[in-house]
């Protein structure tokens, strides 16, 4: 990823759940390719790590990351981090949006309408809400990025059961990823993409796998440099997914 704007300051990234697993990682990757770092999550304490972390890249620079204790949920707060991040560099290069929730592992019919709730509201519901108050500062960008972690459990010929709450939410935001990119495609500089970052070695996926020996698999810092090219300035796809299993770029088609 190129370190700076086109004049010549750091590019702005902002990633959500940035305290652990595939955010975390993310952000020490993009801090480390030189961006400042937004990085939110709902612990402090696993902000302050992170932060510790990057100042330990970046010895010189110890303002090199923003950290935001947020609970995405908290909708208005949303709305004001557009407004602060505006006040602060009057616009954003980069947006990972990773921050997601598991659910309950459970038939529909059995699942309260809390749960179902905070998984919508957390993967579905703040990532439009962060498009709404961030989009501004996207389109004054020269090179506005934007990333989404989805999950191969939402386009598969054959759903799994018992799965619904995050498979639902996961297709509903692979929809709207794709009108994100669609929108911006010929207005901005804008280039949207999905993630489906496969099974990595991450406290959600062993909470979903727990007979699962996280040894055999991969760790998000081998996905990272992917994001931080998928942020870059020189990026040009939109309105696809990069399957990171397959390390193929692909793109959706119509049923049949």
């Amino acid at each position: 990823m190129s370190a700076s704007s086109h004049d010549g300051s750091p590019r702005i990234a902002l990633v959500t759940g940035a305290s652990r697993g595939i955010g975390r990682a993310a952000a020490i990757a993009l801090a480390a390719s030189g961006a400042h770092v937004v990085a939110l999550a709902r612990t402090q304490g696993g902000l302050e790590e992170l932060d510790d972390e990057i100042r330990a890249l970046r010895p010189a620079e110890p303002g090199a990351t923003t950290l935001v204790p947020m609970d995405l949920r908290d909708f208005a707060a949303i709305d004001r981090l557009g407004e602060a991040l505006y006040r602060r560099w009057g616009r954003l290069d980069a947006f990972v949006g990773n921050a997601g929730v598991l659910g309950l592992l459970s038939p529909l019919h059995h699942l309260d309408p809390k749960t179902w709730d905070d998984v919508m509201a957390v993967n579905v519901t703040a990532n439009w809400r962060l498009i709404r108050s961030l989009d501004p500062l996207l389109r004054r960008s020269a090179a506005g990025r934007v990333a989404f972690l989805t999950s191969a459990v939402a386009s598969r010929a054959e759903l799994r059961a018992y799965w619904g709450p995050y498979a639902t939410s996961k297709a509903a935001l692979d929809a709207l990823a794709r009108t994100y990119a669609a929108e911006t495609l010929n207005t901005s500089n804008i280039r949207v993409m999905l993630i489906n970052p496969g099974p990595l070695r991450t406290a959600m996926r062993a909470t979903a796998m727990p007979g699962e020996d996280p040894a055999t698999l991969r760790g998000p810092e081998q996905l990272a440099p992917k994001i931080v090219e998928i942020c870059s300035p020189d990026w040009t796809e939109t309105g696809k997914l990069y399957d990171f299993p397959s390390d193929r770029i692909l793109q959706f088609h119509a049923p049949g």
